[in-house]
């Protein structure tokens, strides 16, 4: 699945919001994982799963900086994200539905911090490029 122009576009162009906000969005679509999907907490056993922690934060902050990689590298993504692809699939051993789940809470997000900006075009241009991401961060899995 390739990404057009135009979506390309839309993506970095929502990026920039985004990156504004890294550390509030990743930390938020963390907590909406959890929250949502509590069985996702398993992975993180030695994590202090509180709203806001540390932990939380931190990781959030990873996560979407992950996002940004792919972005900055919209036209490579596979290139950009194959070292956590390899983690998660050989050391961490992710559930790889989990990275949908992920891409789900994180598009939630966006939408409930930029609602003016996350239209239709935007919606669907973010989760086919979510996708994409999820798909190389499954590769290693195949």
């Amino acid at each position: 699945m390739s990404l057009t122009r135009a979506e390309r576009t839309i993506i970095v162009s929502m990026w920039g919001k985004i990156a504004a906000q890294a550390d509030t969005i990743g930390t938020e679509t963390l907590e909406r994982l959890f929250a949502s999907y509590p069985q996702t907490k398993t992975y993180f056993p030695h994590f202090d799963l509180h709203p806001g922690s540390a932990h939380l934060r931190s990781h959030g902050s990873k996560v979407v900086a992950a996002v940004g990689d792919a972005v900055k590298h919209i036209d490579d993504i596979a290139s950009a994200l194959s070292k956590l692809s390899e983690l998660h699939a050989y050391i961490l051993r992710v559930d790889p539905v989990n990275f949908k789940l992920l891409s789900h809470c994180l598009l939630v997000t966006v939408a409930s911090h930029f609602p003016a900006d996350f239209t239709a075009d935007t919606h669907a241009a973010w989760d086919k490029f979510l996708s994409v991401v999820t798909s190389v961060l499954t590769e290693k899995y195949r």
